[in-house]
């Protein structure tokens, strides 16, 4: 029978339960074992709470009652204590990231510098370091440069060039630095993809520590771990404690080897652990403005999935629906069986502006033309957002198939109900919620059809929340796809931007869902059809007949001349013209004989087929 032998890590458990068994054995301390601070929890020695008066109990004191987080003063910084993980502990320096907001060459006096001491030495990741070489004199700059071979430089900082590696473990060449130069480490992160060295930059610093031996017996011992004038390691007893018992000394020994393994660990799974450590907390800004946002809005938001499960429910992203400038989108299933739509965030902008819009508008809303949020993910530079399944995908593909020259996809009684729905959803988002919300991008890439064409808006990453007290809006630069842009949002002399600004992108879709095409198509077999709103206009201003694909009856021409008649009104140039979108939808409901003739647009697109499809930031 063959022996049976317990797994390492199993005796490795078992060893660190024995340690637990000797140590409740021992008499008890006057320090704690574990102690709270602010939102840190289970601490221990080497720190202690700065509320202790007595100092053996740590090597560094902790202000906890410092907001946000706790402080400590480690050589001649104070760094916020954001969070610790056994041997690991993860700072936050606020005057690197003042200086990292400005963009200031002070970044690059600001190291890190923690001195380590016979008792106790640390380690740093996710850092890099950088030479900072004076250039106040031209004389032998040429030969820093040679000796910095391989290096990127920076010199954009007065009095100083900068040279630095984005390789791990480089080292210098032998000799030591040129006289003009010293080292400053700072944290770095070489996985970004940001394009200018600032952007590399954090103000988030990753340390790690280890005690020494004799520290640790000494603290056990109940003794003070010092450094005398020599700085050679002193321990400081308390003269009247009784001699260690043997007990404590196993303790001693134990601990001792403890320390050991876990060091060997930390050596071991050290890049890995280090990276992992830094996806979860190792956090830009625009990550912390996300996961602020989600934890002040908790109770709006749908469920959270993680990206390993975003993976299993896409099958590894097997099945793409379709692609947007900044996102993809994929068929995903619930456990539950439901089929869900998952657009996977290409890359965070503005700050992750988009994620939060999208997420803050939708989870505001309910009704049936507005798509709805079923889920999110936000781990790391992984965001994702789940929707309802729409079968038919979106309008464009049956408004725009240049295949069909006789008839089109979509009946008219069809086009005219989608047109409804889609003034509804807008409607909703400009007086039916708390909160009113412009949308900012209208277009037919953005309206999903259900399996029974039910138009529902999607799409929210450009969208405002908007106070309904307010009769406009103040933004910063136009946003929008080029076609479908209001004037007075990229050009404030037209106008003032307000709910107005979604009319217009409303009455340039309707059109293009009237001409079954591009409002601009260059394609077309005489020059003057070029531009759809000015051809139409001329036969309905001369009351000709329509010339449209797939009109067979009196029905197909009122419903035709009615969305044509609503169209034109919502595209007028001038804002105050134009019919908010509750009016909008009532023209679309009443006789086309009651509605009014709209004006003459008077605003002609030059703008080419491809730029229709450019989205403007």
């Amino acid at each position: 029978m063959p022996e049976l032998s317990m797994p390492t890590h199993l005796r490795f458990v078992c060893f660190l339960l024995f340690l637990q068994l000797v140590a409740e054995s021992k008499p008890q301390s006057i320090c704690p074992k574990l102690f709270s601070c602010g939102n840190l929890r289970n601490l221990s020695f080497p720190f202690t709470n700065n509320n202790l008066s007595r100092p053996e109990c740590g090597l560094y004191s902790l202000a906890c009652g410092a907001t946000p987080y706790p402080k400590i003063a480690l050589g001649q910084h104070q760094y916020e204590v954001l969070i610790t993980v056994e041997q690991l502990m993860l700072l936050f320096d606020p005057l690197l990231d003042k200086y990292l907001r400005k963009r200031s060459c002070n970044v690059f006096h600001r190291g890190i510098s923690i001195p380590s001491s016979p008792s106790i030495s640390f380690e740093f990741g996710l850092t890099t370091m950088f030479y900072k070489c004076n250039r106040t004199s031209n004389v032998g700059f040429h030969k820093i440069d040679d000796y910095f071979r391989g290096y990127k430089s920076y010199n954009s900082c007065e009095g100083f060039s900068l040279y630095y590696s984005e390789e791990d473990n480089r080292t210098l060449p032998g000799g030591g630095l040129p006289a003009e130069c010293s080292a400053v480490r700072l944290p770095f992160n070489r996985t970004s993809n940001a394009s200018d060295l600032f952007g590399k930059l954090n103000s988030s610093i990753l340390i790690g520590w280890k005690l020494s031996e004799s520290c640790v017996e000494c603290h056990y011992k109940g003794g003070r771990c010092l450094t005398d004038g020599d700085n050679a390691f002193h321990c400081e007893e308390d003269a009247g404690k009784n001699e260690p018992t043997k007990v404590i000394l196993i303790l001693v020994a134990a601990s001792a080897i403890g320390v050991a393994i876990l060091v060997l660990m930390l050596l071991c799974i050290g890049r890995y652990f280090f990276s992992q450590i830094s996806m979860e907390f190792l956090k830009t800004q625009d990550e912390r403005n996300i996961e602020a946002f989600l934890k002040s809005n908790g109770s709006l938001y749908p469920k959270r999935y993680s990206y390993l499960e975003i993976k299993r429910m896409t099958n590894s992203f097997r099945n793409k629906l379709g692609e947007g400038g900044y996102s993809f989108v994929y068929k995903g299933k619930l456990p539950s069986g439901a089929f869900v739509a998952v657009k996977l965030l290409k890359e965070a902008k503005g700050g992750g502006e988009e994620f939060i819009n999208e997420v803050a508008s939708i989870s505001r809303t309910s009704h049936i033309n507005i798509v709805s949020l079923l889920g999110f993910c936000f781990e790391g530079d992984k965001r994702a957002l789940l929707y309802e399944f729409m079968p038919n995908g979106s309008l464009e593909k049956f408004i725009y198939d240049g295949r069909v020259k006789i008839d089109r996809q979509l009946g008219w009684s069809t086009l005219h109900k989608i047109a409804i729905g889609i003034a509804r959803g807008l409607e909703y988002l400009h007086r039916g919620c708390r909160t009113q919300i412009l949308h900012f991008d209208i277009k037919p890439h953005n309206i999903l059809l259900d399996e029974d064409f039910c138009p529902k808006i999607s799409d929210f990453g450009l969208a405002k929340l908007h106070t309904t007290k307010e009769s406009f809006v103040s933004i910063t630069g136009a946003r929008g796809t080029i076609g479908y842009v209001a004037p007075e949002v990229a050009c404030r002399h037209f106008g003032v931007v307000s709910h107005k600004a979604d009319v217009y992108s409303f009455g340039m879709m309707v059109l293009e869902m009237v001409g079954g095409r591009r409002n601009v198509e260059k394609d077309v077999d005489r020059s003057s059809e070029i531009y759809f709103p000015h051809w139409i206009y001329s036969r309905i201003e001369l009351d000709k007949e329509l010339g449209l694909k797939g009109i067979t009856n009196e029905e197909d021409k009122e419903y035709a001349r009615k969305m044509i008649m609503v169209g034109f009104w919502c595209i007028h140039v001038d804002p105050s013209i134009r019919p908010s979108i509750s009016k909008a939808l009532e023209m679309l409901d009443s006789s086309v004989n009651s509605l009014p003739f709209p004006p003459k647009p008077y605003l002609y697109s030059s703008a080419s087929t491809e730029a229709n499809s450019s989205t403007i930031h």
